[in-house]
């Protein structure tokens, strides 16, 4: 039998923005990411865990046709037989059980609902008029665009996986790089800004505002408040792996629902700074938020081991099986905070490998020694009905559903609902902008250079005809801004095909000032008259920009 090879499956994944509770028929997918560094490839391990395991073949056709040297494959395909025994011997069937119903924990439910009547009725009164459909762009309108949330750039997959596979052995043995290599949890991307940021996913805020209890523990309300203030005051995001049963079994039903944090981005006024893998980690730890786990290969003979290695067990390998044998043949091997195995189960859905610097591993090390791990204060506290039981118990009624998850985490991560229901209570759509929005934002005058960046990626995939939608929403963050000259907008970009990056990567060669096509993109907009002082400040500081 042929055996598969990296990347062997890709499946383009939508990004859902807008309130998304459970979706039962999920396909089983892959979502792939890349920083911008020489190479990074996925890699699927097939869920084939109900099949007979035939590793030790594989390990001989790896051993064998793998150019590494012989010694070195010996050694590889020695240890993952001892593993491959040990890990048999321990795998067990996950059946999963509700917990016990529990009384609802840390949720001001009365403060929110109080807070979300009084903010409907403000906005019903600012929103009686269409403002948007008055606003008329002349020369004194300017707009201004602030990114709240961005994911990775998507990789370039042109190339053949041998040719990845060289060139990532070649850099790695010249010392150019180092191979990073971190496990594929099997869920779906859920970006998060702080409370003002944009989090439209209701199951992600619970989750996220769960683990913070498991975290902290009875502090875990007062971290809440810091953690929202920082990101709102630091213009960050982090994104995350959402893992959980109720958005649809990914090809195994997870024995927990958990988060795993993928990317730390400080957004500025500029391109968006992804933080290496150290300083995620650091963040993380300050934070007591849940980090992957992190295997570096820094020499050749390491990094070749590490590709017998998945030769080996790219057809049957499971968790416990890939995470003992990439343990054995790392140079540095970080533990994640969640245990695979625990939290998901054995089948593995795959592996992400990407070149990093070559300091990574001295950086790492040095994080290791300040950022211990953090304790687990909230272990034995009652949190209240679990997600599948607040799920279970709102089946009937999505709406109702939503309320349920946000009003028991609490209103350190909800102050109120109008992120999900918009103006009035009655209609679910109202928090939707007309799409007028975009033409006028390209329209204005941008005010400044991460605005002048935007329009112009805006632009062009809208003249080229690329497979992406704009979707507005009304800021109600900002209602106490909003006037007829004055106006402030939510916008998502969602990228429809995979072809879009294609052909984008190809404007972006041609144009190599072109801003990258982020997986997921978060936008706030503010569509603005200015008064001659205010036009000559920015104009002022156009100058600049463009020196």
């Amino acid at each position: 039998m042929r055996q598969r090879i990296l990347c062997s499956r890709i499946f383009t994944v939508p990004f859902y923005y807008t309130n998304f509770i459970p979706v039962r028929a999920y396909i089983p997918i892959a979502r792939y990411f890349a920083l911008p560094s020489l190479s990074h490839r996925s890699i699927i391990m097939p869920k084939s865990e109900r099949q007979k395991r035939n590793v030790e073949a594989n390990i001989d056709k790896a051993a064998s046709s793998s150019s590494m040297p012989s010694a070195v494959a010996e050694e590889v395909t020695d240890r993952i037989g001892g593993l491959r025994i040990r890990a048999e011997n321990e795998v067990q069937k996950t059946i999963w059980k509700p917990e016990s119903s529990q009384t609802i924990a840390n949720a001001d439910v009365e403060n929110v609902s109080e807070t979300t009547l009084k903010s409907s009725a403000s906005l019903s009164r600012i929103f009686k008029g269409n403002l948007l459909e008055n606003f008329t762009v002349d020369n004194s309108t300017y707009s201004l665009a602030q990114i709240r949330a961005t994911f990775y750039p998507k990789f370039e997959n042109e190339k053949s996986d041998q040719e990845i596979r060289s060139r990532m052995i070649e850099v790695v043995s010249k010392g150019l790089g180092t191979l990073e290599v971190t496990l594929k949890h099997s869920g779906s991307l859920f970006m998060y800004a702080g409370h003002e940021g944009g989090a439209y996913t209701a199951v992600g805020v619970f989750v996220l505002g769960r683990m913070f209890h498991e975290a902290w523990g009875t502090a875990a309300g007062k971290k809440q408040v810091e953690f929202n203030d920082f990101l709102e005051i630091n213009r960050m995001c982090i994104s995350m792996e959402l893992v959980t049963a109720v958005l649809g079994d990914h090809g195994q039903r997870p024995r927990e629902d958990y988060v795993v944090v993928t990317a730390v981005t400080e957004l500025g006024n500029g391109k968006p700074k992804f933080y290496s893998t150290p300083e995620v980690i650091a963040f993380c730890r300050k934070w007591r938020l849940p980090t992957n786990h992190v295997w570096l290969f820094s020499t050749r003979r390491s990094v070749t081991s590490f590709f017998a290695a998945y030769d080996a067990l790219c057809e049957e390998g499971l968790a416990t099986t890939v995470c003992r044998a990439l343990d054995e043949v790392a140079d540095i091997s970080v533990p994640g905070s969640n245990d695979h195995i625990k939290v998901q189960g054995e089948i593995l859905e795959g592996l992400v490998a990407r070149i990093v610097s070559h300091e990574s591993s001295k950086h790492i090390e040095e994080v290791l020694r300040k950022y211990p791990p953090p304790p687990v204060e909230g272990a034995g506290l009652d949190l209240g009905p679990s997600l599948r039981e607040i799920c279970a118990a709102n089946r009937s009624d999505e709406k109702q559903q939503i309320k349920a998850l946000l009003q028991s985490v609490g209103s350190s991560f909800c102050p109120n609902f109008s992120d999900w229901f918009g103006v009035e209570s009655g209609d679910s759509h109202s928090k939707n902008a007309d799409k007028s929005v975009v033409s006028k934002f390209l329209q204005a005058h941008p005010s400044d250079f991460s605005t002048t960046k935007l329009q112009e990626m805006i632009r062009l995939m809208r003249e080229r005809r690329l497979p992406v939608a704009f979707k507005c929403y009304h800021n109600f963050h900002k209602i106490s801004s909003v006037s007829v000259d004055n106006l402030f907008y939510k916008m998502v970009i969602h990228v429809h095909s995979d072809s879009a990056f294609r052909r984008y990567q190809k404007e972006m060669r041609s144009k190599p000032g072109l801003w990258p096509l982020y997986r997921g993109f978060f936008v706030d907009i503010n569509l603005f008259k200015a008064n001659k002082e205010k036009a000559a400040e920015i104009a002022k500081n156009q100058h600049r920009w463009n020196c």
